[in-house]
């Protein structure tokens, strides 16, 4: 069988249940597009050693009968995920040579079910970007090309180096986490299926935080049942959590039946923001139509205080980030400046953080000090946890009214290239999480299906919104919209 690392995981795990392919061969295949796809710089630290020993245990495991479904599967793993024995440093400097001794809940929980790793993949720093142009291990880039045009892309972020090795076949799967979009905006630019589930659905314990009211971890596939497959395995009760949900895990690739018939589809007028792109507005359109056609009801909804979504997360999500990354200070572990003679305590705390941090997080840990201070506590911080009350409640009230999902578009825009937003306000930037912060904010499910190309060739996204814990209703309406979307474009090898 040629070209295994091209497979998905359904199809890999039929394979390999029936003998036609060994995870051995699956593993070398990965391993052999991992080291022809260095300029992607999606993979930081490889680990073809661990893969291989785990690849054959995997092999004795199916031979015995009963393996779970990703057995022999493998994947790569975001670098934010700790990994025993493993570098595990968030992509930034300041974690530069720590090895953590434990394994992440949700990384335990795939290697316990027989999943493969092939290494860590490149992120933005701490998960602090929507570009992946913030990693110390310098950019990951998008393995699509605009027509004509050899302009490097971003894979977008913080989940870039994940989104780049599924799109460009060098894993079957990958783990992301979704701060404000981290999952589903990069999904959206590289033509790949991303959910972000409820939050405490999937433990966090073990994943470097940045917001931790925000934070939660997912997976990145070829397809909507791959990904079922896999959130399967990433989802469960973890003690170890206080946010982990104590609710059972449903078989969520027994739902995917496709029928949507009779589900109410809400459509959110505030979602059609000012200058969109005629090719968002009209692949939105186009979305609306392919569920109508499938059988469910089109019912325009409101979300009114979806305005205020952005400046309350760039509130939220700074302040938990400064309070979390209080405790990297160069006493424990990572990197720590050299002092000079003289040097205290302080200097130590101040030269380490200044090295260690790049711009983009001490931006964020800046801004979420100054918010938090007693000063100003009231008027910004307080204030976007009341916002972030009314969002959540306006989501409760058209759920409460009958809606199913939820159909708005993942981005406002297709991937644009590296470099390309260095001189822009950093607003700008934050500007490209304007669909997904809501679903953040109010710790709902969300999912991002591959449903079109833009006029230059790249793909682009629609993203559905569940009801909380009824990811498996969700990710069935979005198998009914890649059915009727069709999209199979595949970026074309220039690497």
């Amino acid at each position: 069988m040629s070209d295994l690392s091209k497979l998905k995981i359904s199809e890999a795990r039929d394979a390999l249940r029936k003998g036609d392919v060994t995870s051995v061969a699956l593993t070398e295949a990965c391993l052999s597009a991992i080291e022809g796809a260095n300029a992607l710089n999606a993979f930081v630290h490889k680990t073809p050693d661990l893969a291989l020993e785990q690849a054959s245990a995997a092999d004795t495991r199916i031979a015995g009968g009963a393996a779970p479904d990703l057995c022999g599967i493998p994947l790569g793993i975001k670098d934010l995920f700790c990994t025993k024995g493993v570098p595990s440093q968030a992509a930034s400097r300041i974690l530069q040579g720590f090895k953590p001794e434990y394994e992440s809940t949700v990384t335990g929980q795939l290697f316990g079910a027989g999943a493969v790793m092939l290494g860590k993949l490149n992120m933005d720093e701490f998960a602090m970007g929507s570009s992946n142009e913030t990693s110390t291990y310098g950019n990951a880039v998008n393995p699509w090309r605009r027509d004509n045009d050899e302009t490097a892309l971003t894979p977008g972020g913080s989940s870039g180096g994940s989104a780049s090795a599924v799109a460009a076949d060098l894993c079957l799967g990958a783990t992301g986490t979704d701060t404000g979009g981290s999952i589903r905006q990069p999904a959206a630019f590289t033509g790949i299926t991303g959910i972000k589930p409820t939050y405490g659905r999937c433990s966090r314990w073990g994943i470097v935080a940045f917001a931790s009211s925000l934070d939660q971890a997912g997976p990145m596939t070829k397809d909507v049942r791959d990904a079922a497959i896999m959130l399967n395995t990433m989802c469960g009760h973890d003690p170890k959590d206080s946010t982990s949900a104590d609710l059972p895990v449903p078989d969520f690739e027994a739902m995917l039946t496709g029928d949507i018939r009779g589900k109410k589809i809400g459509i959110p007028r505030e979602y059609r923001m000012d200058g969109m792109p005629d090719e968002i507005e009209a692949l939105w359109t186009q979305g609306r139509e392919m569920l109508r056609d499938a059988g469910a009801e089109i019912v325009d909804i409101s979300l009114p205080h979806t305005k205020y979504a952005l400046p309350a997360y760039y509130v939220i999500a700074p302040a938990e980030a400064s309070s979390n990354l209080a405790r990297y200070d160069g006493v424990r572990y990572g990197h720590r400046a050299t002092l000079s003679h003289g040097d205290g305590i302080t200097e130590m705390y101040e030269k380490t953080r200044a090295e260690g941090f790049g711009p983009e997080v001490q931006r964020r840990v800046m801004v979420g000090t100054y918010v938090l201070s007693a000063g100003f506590y009231d008027a910004y911080y307080n204030r976007a946890r009341k916002v972030r009350t009314l969002i959540k409640r306006d989501f409760e009230n058209v759920f409460a009214d009958g809606i199913d999902a939820i159909l708005t578009p993942a981005t406002p825009s297709a991937a644009f290239g590296l470099g390309e937003m260095s001189h822009a306000d950093p607003v700008q930037m934050y500007l490209n999480d304007v669909f997904t912060v809501t679903v953040n904010l109010a710790g709902l499910p969300g999912v991002s299906v591959p449903a079109g190309l833009d006029r230059q060739g790249l793909p682009l996204g629609l993203q559905l919104i569940g009801r909380p814990w009824e990811e498996g209703d969700l990710l069935n309406t979005a198998y009914a919209l890649e059915q009727a979307a069709g999209f199979v474009a595949k970026p074309g090898k220039w690497w």
